[in-house]
């Protein structure tokens, strides 16, 4: 995830993300004053960078960079944007693994563009 400090510098960070219908969605249970939201509230453009688990034996392994904006921060509702998030990141069935964590925030970003390596891309880059 990849945000804008206020002098413009860019500040990358990792994070679970997914897709919500057509908004990506992040969540965070903790350090509700961390840089990345700190940038977000101030400047809502980010770009989220994202890598498929496969090789296709040429080139790159296929990825996606999604570029948008913050539409809402929601509080609460965390745990439950991890849990689903869990089945891709760690596997079928499973849940997020902290289960005593604060209610948390939901980020929610509307995709303004997707292009990269694969069937997402809408544009080569």
């Amino acid at each position: 995830v990849t945000t804008l400090d206020p002098d413009g510098t860019p500040h990358v960070t990792l994070a679970w993300t997914g897709f919500d219908g057509d908004e990506l969605v992040m969540a965070t249970f903790f350090f509700m004053e961390q840089r990345k939201l700190q940038n977000l509230r101030r400047d809502p453009r980010v770009v989220v960078t994202v890598q498929q688990k496969e090789y296709s034996g040429q080139g790159l392994w296929p990825y996606a960079v999604i570029q948008g904006r913050v539409d809402r921060i929601t509080e609460g509702g965390a745990l439950d944007v991890m849990d689903r998030l869990a089945e891709y990141y760690i596997g079928p069935g499973q849940q997020y693994p902290m289960r005593e964590v604060p209610d948390g925030i939901v980020v929610h970003v509307t995709v303004d563009r997707v292009y990269g390596q694969g069937p997402w891309a809408q544009g080569g880059e």
